[in-house]
């Protein structure tokens, strides 16, 4: 794994244990990098009107919008699960707003196992801007 690999790991495992999580006990935790090499994390945030949560890879991407990021270069997302946890759809769709289809997904977890995609893959056919041509 690479430093900047590894920094993304460990950034999604520590920002996962502050995840308000109460009503599942699903932790998660994401971390983005920009092409600018800034690093951005975030963490669900669960609430009792259950769609009113938050997930860990909306909260990255807003950290990084509020930070100023418009790309992410590649997501690391980590969760206690028994095999690595894709991102849910709504936040496939997030992750294609701000990254090209070669930026790489991470997605792994807490006890090591990990499966790489390029967002081309994780999510093909997507609606982008391309799309809004027209209109």
């Amino acid at each position: 794994m690479t430093g900047e690999a590894a920094e993304l790991r460990e950034a999604a495992r520590a920002v996962r244990e502050r995840a308000h999580a109460p009503y599942s006990g699903f932790k998660v935790g994401a971390a983005l990098r920009t092409g600018s090499g800034a690093v951005f994390a975030g963490c669900n945030v669960e609430n009792v009107a259950y769609p009113e949560g938050t997930c860990a890879e909306a909260g990255a991407i807003a950290a990084m919008v509020a930070g100023g990021g418009t790309e992410i270069a590649a997501i690391y997302v980590i969760a206690d699960a028994p095999e690595p946890v894709p991102p849910c759809g709504g936040c496939r769709q997030k992750i294609a707003e701000f990254a090209p289809g070669d930026a790489v997904v991470t997605m792994a977890t807490t006890a090591g196992a990990e499966r790489v995609m390029r967002v081309s893959d994780l999510l093909p056919g997507a609606f982008g801007r391309g799309h809004m041509e027209g209109a």
